[in-house]
């Protein structure tokens, strides 16, 4: 019975790298003394995890929620900030100030 070899994250993280550089498979088991079947499924499981790694939405549904109350919390600040313009506004022109300068469009 052969002895199974462990081996750390790292090290199949860079196994993962040079094969993603192009680097042959059978070179690498060689060099590693490790069978190619196991570098493959390493590869495979790297892949995924790149996949997952680039999704930007996360299936667990109480994260969606979350979003839209962040969404809901951002509308409703900017709202706040034209409120809180507005009112500086109004104060400087009772008191007798210069009034807020127009803002340029952006067109």
């Amino acid at each position: 019975m052969s002895e199974v070899k462990r081996c750390s994250a790292k090290r199949k993280q860079e196994v993962g790298l040079r094969l993603l550089r192009g680097e042959r498979l059978d070179a690498l088991s060689r060099e590693s003394g490790m069978p190619a079947g196991d570098l493959s499924s390493w590869w495979d499981e790297f892949l995924v995890a790149g996949q997952a790694g680039l999704k930007w939405r996360s299936e667990d549904p109480r994260v969606d929620v979350l979003e839209r109350e962040l969404k809901r919390k951002r509308t409703k600040f900017g709202e706040m900030l034209i409120a809180k313009e507005l009112l500086e506004y109004r104060i400087a022109r009772h008191e007798g100030e210069a009034p807020i300068p127009k803002r340029r469009s952006n067109r």
